[in-house]
């Protein structure tokens, strides 16, 4: 701890104690006033109250040396009080601001990792649906495949019997001839020798 933070610890603990004194005794001077009820709204607001504690604190001790301040010495101490409230006020209010952006930052952060998480859960539906679809074409063109090596097989059992059909046919027309060459040469036999008994 240095110096600087020693020195503001003290102070803080000074101005606890002197705020509630300023608060209080209700200066007759109505810039002190003024400028008190301005630190006092902020002591007021817990969205603001816990920031800018060195700068509230420079502001309280101008105030208390405004009060103290002789008539020759008013108009600079009255400027100083000024200026110290003023940079109180704005020290407080950009570090509201500071942390709001802090804030839209997380939750910017936080929405980015959301849509992320979002794409990325779409990307692994879409792969999946794709994968299903891929399959699902697969599982068809195995079952065409496989109804086509069946007709195949069919058609070729199929010519095997008209094969095995016409070599029948073939066989029996050709033993028909056969009978029927016998046939006629016998009759031609049997007209020859009728011929020649006659």
């Amino acid at each position: 701890m240095n110096v600087r933070h020693i020195a503001l610890a003290a102070g803080l603990a000074l101005a606890a104690l002197s705020a509630p004194a300023l608060a209080q005794q209700g200066s007759g001077d109505p810039d002190v006033e003024r400028l008190a009820q301005r630190l006092r709204a902020i002591d007021a607001d817990p969205s603001r109250n816990n920031f800018a504690n060195f700068e509230r604190l420079q502001a309280r001790q101008a105030l208390e040396a405004l009060e103290a301040a002789r008539s020759s010495q008013r108009d600079a101490a009255l400027q100083v009080a000024q200026w110290r409230v003023e940079t109180a006020e704005i020290a407080v209010n950009t570090e509201v601001i500071r942390r709001e952006i802090d804030q839209l930052d997380r939750d910017r952060a936080d929405l980015m990792v959301e849509a992320s998480r979002q794409e990325a859960a779409r990307a692994r539906a879409e792969a999946e649906r794709l994968r299903v679809q891929a399959q699902i074409q697969a599982e068809e063109a195995e079952r065409l495949r496989l109804a086509a090596e069946a007709e195949h097989g069919a058609r070729q059992e199929v010519e095997g019997v008209l094969e095995g059909v016409a070599s029948d046919q073939a066989a029996k027309l050709r033993a028909a001839r056969a009978r029927q060459a016998e046939l006629e040469r016998r009759e031609a036999e049997l007209l020859r020798s009728l011929e020649e008994e006659d």
